[in-house]
């Protein structure tokens, strides 16, 4: 007598073989070897040189090829931006908080050796982004918050300074408080709507840089072994609440790397991007084999399509703010996408350049 195959042993017979398939298959793993040594990084990695003659992503980069560790390679080149008192977005000088005081955010990854470490909300330190690397190396955290990460570098023996402050971020920290209502918390709304509105007007008159309204550089890299970080450090949103964090420190938001597929990052609306863990789905885009451009474009429309505040649309009913993404994959692939057009910069073989975004809108955010 012929065995009789019924529904349910039909349907686990199939589940089986499916799953044994998938788990034969794995993931979608991105390799090249030798790899293509590169660096991308946001727009202001490939301007500001503190003094010196190398910008972020030539630093990087000129590590990296003389055979440098890569997230080493990647945090010299931003200490760099830290530390240059003409980028007002990041590190020393940063646009601070509502109070007047600067508040730095910052994280990286390690993709060999599957490792991270953040730091935010801290206070009084010039380079962030090396306190994020002490909390990877030498802690089982992955985050620090506020003046627990600021003891935590005191005790690493870091420099910690009263004020942050240049002369530049502190007069227009004093012209935007000279301009919103001096009397301080008033209705919630009206008031966050005063400070955002003042801050537009001081972009319409060239006081600041748009895109230093939310700062930030993130930069990532690919050795010529293959080995792939990425760092992300910022000031955050000029004239914050104080204690907002962005998504700059958060992994999977403002980074995220994964050692054998590629690497994101982010600049520019923080909310926006924690909402929808982009940098995380940039990198499991490229898992399952997307280019870097289609991987972050799939991140915008995904940002889009969860935007229906109408406060932050505009009259079109586009996102009314900017977001810009940065990723690399391990065959050295990249792309820089934005909301609105925007910039990004590169360096590989060819030398250090800036480059135009793939922008998902035309125009720039209303003010």
């Amino acid at each position: 007598m012929k065995n009789k195959i019924t529904r349910r042993s039909f349907v686990a017979t199939g589940a089986t073989a499916i799953a044994a398939t998938a788990i034969a298959q794995g993931p979608t793993v991105i390799r090249r070897s030798p790899a293509k040594p590169i660096v991308i990084s946001s727009a202001n990695g490939n301007r500001f040189k503190n003094g010196g003659d190398m910008t972020c992503v030539e630093k990087a980069y000129s590590l990296i090829t003389q055979g440098g560790d890569v997230l080493d390679a990647l945090i010299a080149g931003v200490n760099i931006v830290e530390l240059d008192p003409l980028d007002d977005s990041v590190g020393y000088g940063g646009l601070p908080n509502a109070e007047g005081v600067v508040q730095l955010d910052s994280s990286c990854m390690h993709g060999p050796k599957k490792r991270a470490g953040a730091v935010a909300a801290i206070e009084g330190v010039r380079t962030p982004s090396l306190v994020a690397k002490a909390v990877m190396d030498l802690t089982d955290h992955h985050l620090l918050v506020g003046k627990g990460a600021q003891q935590f570098a005191r005790d690493l023996g870091f420099k910690i300074e009263d004020d942050l402050n240049t002369p530049n971020s502190r007069e227009k920290w004093l012209e935007w408080k000279r301009r919103t209502d001096p009397s301080h918390y008033l209705d919630p709304k009206a008031r966050a709507d005063a400070g955002y509105h003042v801050a537009l007007q001081m972009i319409a008159e060239g006081k600041i840089d748009r895109e230093h309204l939310y700062g930030t550089i993130n930069c990532d890299g690919v050795s010529p072994k293959g080995e792939i970080c990425g760092v992300t450090t910022t000031s955050g949103l000029a004239w914050k609440i104080p204690g907002r964090v962005g998504d700059s420190p958060i992994l999977g938001a403002g980074l995220y790397v994964d050692g054998e597929v590629g690497a994101a990052g982010s600049t520019g609306r923080g909310e926006a991007n924690l909402y929808n863990l982009c940098s995380f789905l940039i990198v499991e885009n490229m898992r399952r084999g997307m280019h870097p451009k289609d991987a972050a474009m799939d991140a915008l429309r995904r940002v889009k399509q969860n935007t229906i505040e109408k406060r932050l649309l505009n009259s079109s009913g586009n996102p009314n703010f900017g977001l810009n993404f940065y990723a690399v994959n391990a065959a050295g692939e990249y792309a820089g996408v934005s909301m609105y057009p925007s910039h990004f910069a590169v360096c590989t073989e060819r030398g250090a350049q800036t480059l135009d975004t793939e922008a998902l809108f035309q125009g720039k955010p209303e003010g």
